[in-house]
């Protein structure tokens, strides 16, 4: 058997899209990934389906995997004939304990690859608004550790030498030691007055900063509560913050919302969020299949076969639209066959859907939902005319009941099934418990049916209690009634029923509460 080969790559700081290029492609290759929770569980969303998950961190039954442990697994999975991806946060050569794993594989003749990344002494400062170097303060920086005890810390650092060697110092993984760092820097000649950061869960949403000075640092850490991880800056680019902060500034800034709509779905909502700020994090609950049972296919074939008799042709989501087309291919049937028949949208991005592929909508309702299309067709849809309704097997019944009683000959065709998704992510029950989740988002009734479904799964007993303190933000009325109905509070909803409408609720709702100072604390 060949043996395999090895990507030792660097995950970034915390923020997904951190990544680089070349370990996200090493990623989309592996056979395996071996992963712990520094490296961020969302990475794992663009791992190969049928890849093996190794998760190498700390679980209820089981302490962290030993390094010697690790080194092996790296060695042994290669030998399988797998190409495997070591996922490690920040950069896997500062800090990360590369050495050892490379070492291992060369002893045993495995090929492998130190893909860097983007370590957390820059990138965190760098979200808090402060550069490490700069043109009139610091033309220099150091990196250095601060998690070994006060007697080996002075056996691997020579204090006297390193205090000003460079403007910037940068200490990572030093928290529980910042009286004995901040001591040392002052013994060794650094001014109590040196401005000094210390920057909590850089790039990711539980970001916080706090400053102060090497003499009034640790007292202003304590009164915060601030705890590891956090990285610390000491040196005069620390007072850029005032100026250059700037991820704060974001109105989603602080809040980790879920996504539940399906992956295919759910890259505008995605993009909104991290654009203002927030962190996304995809949990789909859906997803969208082409229906395979003879009586839905025949069904279909039957009512495309007759697309010359349609007055009107009604689609009510952009996944209408798509499955429509993939139906009209899949029967052979030219759009062009449809020409007698006007086609009306329920809203702009399904109207947008349907103008992609060369269809402007003659119809299109104020208010984007079944009963806005209801009465726009108000003295435009008469008695004896015919309808096709293109739509999903969780469809509402209200547009097709009201046609038929206005006399409208109604054809019902379910072009795609929705169903729960196969994916799961063992660490949600985890962080809604521990208050990691700050808003859920849903976009149609079958989100929140199967994101309560997905939850039980997972072995959450009452998933409406597992969102006690969670906003839970839904696109219109009708997804919000069927959160109600399961027993959810709404909090959020917008008077637009898109997905912009959606997003700048939750900006709105967030700019109420969300508070700023980047004097001191900086604590969303």
């Amino acid at each position: 058997m060949d043996k395999g080969k090895v990507y030792l790559v660097g995950a970034g700081p915390g923020d997904p899209k951190l990544i680089t290029v070349r370990g996200m492609e090493a990623l989309g290759r592996a056979d395996a990934v071996v992963f712990d929770r520094l490296a961020g569980p969302q990475l794992l969303n663009h791992a190969r389906a049928d890849a093996e998950r190794i998760y190498v961190g700390k679980l209820p039954d089981r302490h962290t995997m030993k390094q010697e442990e690790i080194n092996r697994l790296l060695v042994d999975l290669a030998l399988q004939g797998k190409n495997v991806v070591r996922l490690k946060g920040g950069d896997p050569t500062v800090f990360g304990r590369v050495g050892e794993e490379a070492g291992l594989l060369r002893e045993n003749g495995v090929e492998y690859e130190i893909v860097p990344g983007i370590t957390s002494a820059i990138a965190v400062p760098a979200y808090a608004g402060i550069p490490v170097t700069h043109r009139d303060l610091a033309s220099s920086f150091s990196v250095i550790t601060g998690h070994e005890s006060p007697d080996k810390l002075d056996h691997s650092i020579y204090w006297d030498k390193v205090t000003n060697a460079t403007g910037t110092l940068v200490f990572l993984m030093g928290v529980a030691k910042l009286d004995y760092i901040s001591e040392q820097l002052m013994k060794h000649g650094r001014s109590a007055d040196t401005p000094v950061a210390l920057v909590q869960w850089g790039t990711r949403a539980e970001q916080r900063t706090v400053t102060g000075t090497l003499g009034t640092i640790v007292g202003k850490v304590e009164e915060a509560g601030l705890t590891p991880p956090a990285v610390i800056v000491v040196g005069d680019v620390v007072r850029q913050r005032e100026t250059l902060a700037w991820v704060e500034r974001k109105p989603l800034f602080g809040r980790r919302v879920l996504v539940t709509r399906a992956r295919s779905q759910a890259s505008e909502l995605v993009a909104r969020i991290d654009e203002l700020g927030g962190e996304p994090y995809e949990f789909p609950v859906i997803e969208t299949r082409l229906p395979t049972s003879d009586e839905a296919v025949a069904n279909i074939e039957s009512a495309l076969a007759q697309a010359e008799s349609y007055d009107w042709v009604m689609l009510t989501s952009v996944n209408g639209v798509d499955y429509f087309y993939r139906w009209l291919d899949r029967c052979g049937v030219d759009i062009r066959k449809f020409a007698r028949a006007k086609f009306a949208a329920v809203g702009p991005k399904t109207a947008e859907a349907l103008a992609a592929r060369g269809v402007r909508a003659d119809l299109l309702p104020e208010s984007f939902r079944a009963e806005g299309l209801l009465d726009s067709l108000a003295g435009v849809i008469s008695p004896g005319q015919s309808a096709l309704l293109p739509r999903g097997d969780l469809a509402r019944e209200t547009l097709p009941k009201e046609l038929k009683e206005k006399g409208v000959r109604t054809v019902e065709i379910d072009v795609y099934e929705t169903a729960l998704s196969a994916q799961r992510d063992p660490w949600l029950p985890e962080m809604l418990a521990d208050g990691e989740i700050h808003a859920v988002t849903f976009t149609s009734s079958s989100t929140v049916v199967n994101f309560i479904r997905a939850l039980k799964e997972l072995g959450v007993d009452d998933p409406v209690k597992a969102l006690d303190g969670v906003d839970v933000a839904c696109i219109g009325p009708v997804t919000a009634r069927t959160a109600e109905e399961h027993g959810l509070t709404v909090t959020i909803m917008p008077d637009s029923y898109t997905i912009d409408g959606l997003v700048e609720a939750l900006a709105a709702s967030r700019s109420k509460a969300k508070g700023e100072s980047f004097d001191g604390i900086s604590d969303s």
